[in-house]
């Protein structure tokens, strides 16, 4: 019973982290392969069934925060959906042809730390450069931001960092390059998510459904939180917070990897 108590309690440490992480620029791959390596967490924590759950919750979040978007670019603002279907392709692309690669190579601590403190590098030269007068989208902003989710897939990268400073480099406003993240988020989300599924069940992982669904929940609610707060923060206040932010976890990572190694 106390083992069973602690891996929930972990899951929803792990949910809570996820739900932040995945929409706030500061890495949620980060976040979750760290996590469990500092503190020595394994088993079905650190399976891939678990990582589909809190996936799933964070696209929850999503479709809560912007289903009437949803419903007026399905419906209506075809020009919208044509962006968002272009900026997908480059994330399917780069995750059908390295995913492989991203799970097995490249979520060890260093490349992690490059990540953090690079992208980090790129967040503030975006802010001394921008503009920030646009509120709509072209189809070369559709293109770029694309390109920039998919370099998301390399962990310490940040969807949401590299996302809203690709849209910063072209000028678009720091709450508009969210939302423009976000809603381009939701397919690739839902189809990483898909894709796991379907290869959980080709290789036959099994599921604690009660573990599964305390991550999901977790992950849910704070994702809608960290959604909310982070359109909000972005109409006041630059992206300095979030740089520095990862500039530090960047330096914590690198000390713990130099002492354990």
């Amino acid at each position: 019973m106390e083992d069973t108590l602690d891996e929930l309690i972990k899951a929803l440490i792990l949910g809570i982290i996820q739900g932040i992480t995945e929409f706030l620029p500061i890495s949620s791959t980060a976040h979750l392969v760290i996590t469990p390596w500092i503190f020595g967490w394994s088993g079905v924590l650190n399976s891939l069934s678990f990582d589909i759950a809190v996936h799933v919750g964070t696209l929850f979040s999503l479709l809560y925060c912007f289903w009437r978007d949803w419903i007026d670019i399905l419906f209506k603002d075809r020009k919208m959906l044509g962006y968002l279907i272009i900026g997908t392709v480059p994330a399917v692309v780069a995750g059908l042809a390295f995913h492989d690669l991203i799970e097995s190579s490249l979520r060890h601590p260093l490349i992690i730390v490059f990540t953090l403190v690079t992208v980090g590098v790129l967040m503030l030269i975006s802010e001394k450069v921008s503009k920030r007068k646009r509120d709509s989208i072209t189809i070369s902003d559709a293109i770029i931001i694309g390109i920039a989710q998919a370099i998301a897939l390399i962990p310490g990268v940040s969807r949401s960092g590299i996302t809203i400073t690709a849209g910063l480099f072209k000028g678009l406003k720091r709450d508009y390059a969210a939302k423009f993240s976000f809603l381009l988020s939701t397919p690739a989300i839902a189809g990483a998510a898909t894709f796991d599924f379907y290869k959980s069940l080709n290789f036959g992982y099994s599921y604690d459904y009660s573990i599964f669904l305390i991550g999901l929940i977790s992950a849910a609610i704070t994702g809608v939180i960290a959604i909310k707060f982070l359109l909000n923060f972005l109409k006041k206040y630059p992206l300095n917070l979030f740089i520095y932010y990862r500039w530090v976890l960047a330096g914590v990572i690198f000390l713990l990897y130099s002492f354990r190694s």
